[in-house]
């Protein structure tokens, strides 16, 4: 079927024949498929702070550990955007219940694994088991609800895109503190039966959906090889470039070099043979519909600034502060009791407010939020770091939740697959930019800020003189032989200055996120209101809402 053929008004007004929801409340579909994506989610980021554990106790450096994070975020990256083809091919409910046992049973053998190549092994296919999770729910969420009520919908499902990498280092922490980096891997076995008992007993696959595949494998299976093999080199060397790129400094190294040029010529001649073959694997003409567009965009944005921060606040607090790897997690916890407190409320405005109010209103809470970042010294307390990132925490569901429901307006429901599809390759392809953009932009900055001040630290300086030889003069009344005074002062002076560096340079961080955040806002300007969707979805809204 062509694309034209699908796009037409009728086409595009909701109805309840592709709801997951059955005989039953989508409400009760909207936390059942939320868990396990959020369970999905959390492990992304549940092994950062776990990765010296690991190494120590495999017996392996910390940068061969961080292959761990690597082969993770890599098959992921490959399987997202084949996940609509393999849910129309194999049915939605079915291929769901798949990526879930998948993940389970390969989060034990993590959990178990004696060596990292047998962990890294296990890894890849958790990747390739949670990258079929969060297109998957989007769709279902978006099938099982009309216009009117999604807003709601995404509110639940925002849980496990904002929540987990909050509640991710924190959880891993304790974890990895308490017990053992095991443990960080099997929590996800019971949850993962759980998710299975409960898809198999209450989430229906559509009968639409099974006359549609079975048309499909009637007519012929197709699928793009050549659309897959460009997409998923493109993203696993994008992956393995920003992933890696601060630990093999740069285009310094000849692996990241060669995975730029990889990474770039695939995606490049992805997007031309996807505009060009009559079957694509992922529909690049989505992009037609200004509201889809836009809000894929935006979802990059903001997969941005959540990876980037979430991964950077613990960072900064852990090197500048001296914090435990569960204090740091601490420091993001306050910020998720105040999501917990605005998603819904930013569900309940979404179908009240237009979207782009709402999402202008957030972009000058965060911008708030990484003014006050910018502004960080040495002397700051917890409380001043957990309330700055609870405003952020704040803001970041008024971002997304009116995002989730304004960018499939006009996308025809036989598209939604593909559209949720592309949504979360950009939503990846955001959070692995941010993240290699801040640590890219720290290391920049700390080699600026430490060969300014170090040329300060010499004896032609008086005040640097001085300061030495008082505070040598104080080693020596506390008993440091007066010949080793002066060395402990100049180290003393030095790890200040070090600290001093390392702070500046997360501040200047924050100040190129906060830029970036107010040269992308005016983006939401872009997306429509949808009120005719709204309306021609209301009267379908009572077969499937109590």
């Amino acid at each position: 079927m062509s694309a034209a053929s699908v796009d037409g008004p009728a086409a595009q007004v909701w109805t309840p024949a592709r709801s997951a929801a059955g005989r039953h409340s989508p409400w009760l579909i909207a936390v059942i498929i939320s868990i396990s994506a959020f369970m999905e989610v959390l492990d992304t980021a549940i092994a950062n702070v776990s990765l010296r554990h690991i190494a120590g106790s495999l017996a392996v450096s910390y940068d061969q550990a961080t292959w761990v994070l690597t082969t993770y975020l890599v098959a992921n990256a490959v399987v997202i955007p084949m996940s609509s083809w393999l849910s129309d091919v194999i049915g939605r409910k079915r291929y769901y219940m798949l990526s879930v046992a998948l993940f389970t049973v390969s989060s034990l053998c993590c959990g178990l694994a004696p060596s990292l190549p047998f962990l890294i092994v296990s890894r890849i296919a958790q990747g390739l088991g949670g990258g079929g999770l969060q297109p998957n729910t989007q769709a279902m969420l978006v099938d099982s609800f009309p216009p009117a009520s999604r807003g709601k919908a995404m509110a639940v499902y925002s849980f496990t895109v904002i929540l987990a990498p909050m509640l991710g280092p924190l959880l891993g922490g304790v974890i990895t503190d308490r017990f053992s980096w095991h443990w960080i891997f099997l929590i996800n076995v019971p949850i993962g039966f759980l998710s299975l008992a409960l898809v198999q007993a209450f989430v229906a696959e559509p009968p639409l959906l099974i006359e549609e595949r079975h048309a499909r494998w009637r007519r012929g299976i197709h699928f793009d090889f050549t659309g897959a093999a460009l997409i998923a080199l493109g993203l696993a060397f994008l992956e393995v470039m920003t992933d890696r790129g601060v630990q093999d400094d740069w285009f310094a190294s000849p692996l990241i070099r060669i995975a730029a040029l990889i990474a770039g010529v695939c995606i490049a001649c992805f997007v031309i043979w996807e505009l060009w073959t009559d079957r694509p694997l992922l529909d690049m003409h989505l992009f037609k519909h200004r509201n889809f567009a836009a809000g894929t965009l935006i979802v990059m944005v903001i997969g941005v600034i959540l990876f980037g921060t979430t991964q950077f606040v613990p960072q900064m607090v852990q090197q500048v502060f001296g914090y435990t790897a569960t204090e740091a997690g601490l420091v993001l916890t306050f910020g998720g009791m105040i999501t917990m407190v605005t998603m819904p409320l930013s569900g309940v405005l979404t179908g009240r407010v237009q979207p782009r109010v709402l999402m202008l209103i957030a972009f000058a809470v965060v911008a708030m939020s990484l003014w006050t970042m910018s502004r960080f010294t040495v002397n700051e307390t917890f409380t001043d770091i957990a309330i700055a990132r609870a405003w952020q925490s704040g803001g970041i569901p008024f971002l997304f939740v009116p995002l989730m429901t304004a960018a499939y307006i006009g996308v025809p429901p036989q598209r939604t697959g593909n559209a949720t599809a592309i949504i979360n390759v950009a939503r990846n392809l955001g959070g692995s930019i941010g993240i290699g953009m801040v640590q890219a932009l720290l290391a920049r900055r700390e080699q600026f800020h430490q060969v300014r001040m170090v040329s300060a630290l010499q004896r032609l300086n008086p005040i640097y003189e001085h300061t030495v030889g008082t505070l040598a003069h104080v080693l020596v009344t506390r008993g440091v032989a007066p010949t080793a005074a002066r060395h402990v002062a100049v180290g003393e002076i030095y790890a200040l200055m070090q600290r001093q560096v390392l702070m500046m340079s997360f501040a200047d961080v924050f100040r190129a996120l906060l830029l970036f955040t107010l040269v992308i806002s005016p983006i939401v300007l872009l997306l429509k209101s949808g009120a005719s969707e709204h309306r021609s979805g209301a009267a379908a809204a009572g077969e499937v809402i109590g």
